[in-house]
């Protein structure tokens, strides 16, 4: 008789270990999506911050402010950071994708791309304002590059 009260207790004992462990692991669960969302969030927050810099280094590079070489350099800079935050933005691969091609076509064809700044700035601006077709304006100025030229 002895045997089997000290077996319950250890049923008894094993089956509340168990909820506790389930309630620690939910609990961890949703601090890590919670954790997650947040970061998300603040990579998004950096993407916008940057193509807004974009925009206005093209304003400032259009209206013949100071160093043209200098407002060029940082607006290819400013591009080539948004795509490294689009990169860790969950589901932005196209986006990404259009991104980078721009901020490669910056660096590699400027003669060409100096051209196109205003179209630059108007999909930039589209973009900010979460509009798809900012992203489509993006692709046909990448698209219209001439790959063999400078």
């Amino acid at each position: 008789m002895n045997q089997d009260k000290i077996m319950k207790r250890r049923m008894i004992t094993a089956i509340i270990l168990l909820i506790i462990t389930l309630i620690a692991l939910i609990i961890f669960i949703a601090l890590y999506v919670d954790e997650t969302r947040r970061i998300q969030e603040t990579y998004r927050r950096q993407y916008t911050t940057e193509l807004r810099h974009v925009n206005e280094e093209i304003a400032i590079y259009l209206d013949a402010e100071g160093d043209f070489d200098f407002h060029y350099m940082r607006i290819t800079v400013y591009m080539a950071n948004a795509g490294s935050y689009a990169f860790l933005i969950d589901d932005y691969t196209q986006k990404q994708i259009v991104i980078n091609e721009v901020s490669t076509c910056l660096i590699k064809y400027p003669e060409q791309m100096k051209t196109k700044l205003e179209e630059l700035q108007k999909a930039v601006t589209d973009i900010l304002a979460d509009l798809d077709k900012g992203y489509d304006e993006a692709k046909a100025i990448y698209e219209s590059i001439d790959l063999k030229g400078k």
